[in-house]
């Protein structure tokens, strides 16, 4: 397997660890651990950060990759992969606005705004792995 051949499956891990990292933040911060709610949390930002590196350089050299699953998991698909793009799209600047709140000690808005972040960042984690499934393992040609 050449070199971007393995960034799906590499992706696919990355998304599984971010999501993990944030639910491990998410119950260290409910149990007012914030030190060990910061580290998590920022590290589930590099590891979305290389994500999200990973997915420009595979997109870049491969393209377009077209779905080949039939019947009714097409629409499937294809209304999770919507939901995904769509929350990806927000959640960058919606983890910017968060991390910088923190970062400039304005808890009480982290807090307000953390709590639309966390589940769309999640959603859009799990939705990444959920399509890498469809489109690479289950319905790869």
């Amino acid at each position: 397997m050449d070199v971007i051949g393995v960034l799906p499956p590499l992706q696919a891990t990355l998304n599984s660890v971010a999501a993990c990292l944030m639910i491990g933040a998410y119950f260290f911060i409910r149990r007012h651990n914030p030190n060990a709610h910061r580290v998590l949390m920022l590290g589930a930002l590099l590891t979305s950060v290389i994500f999200l590196v990973s997915y420009f350089i595979y997109h870049q050299q491969v393209g377009y990759v077209p779905f080949t699953g039939q019947g009714i998991i097409r629409p499937v698909y294809f209304t999770i992969l919507v939901t995904h793009i769509l929350t990806a799209a927000i959640i960058v600047p919606l983890v910017l606005v968060t991390l910088f709140s923190a970062m400039r000690g304005r808890l009480t808005w982290h807090r307000r705004i953390a709590r639309w972040t966390l589940p769309l960042w999640l959603y859009t984690s799990v939705t990444g792995i959920a399509v890498y499934v469809l489109a690479f393992q289950l319905y790869a040609d």
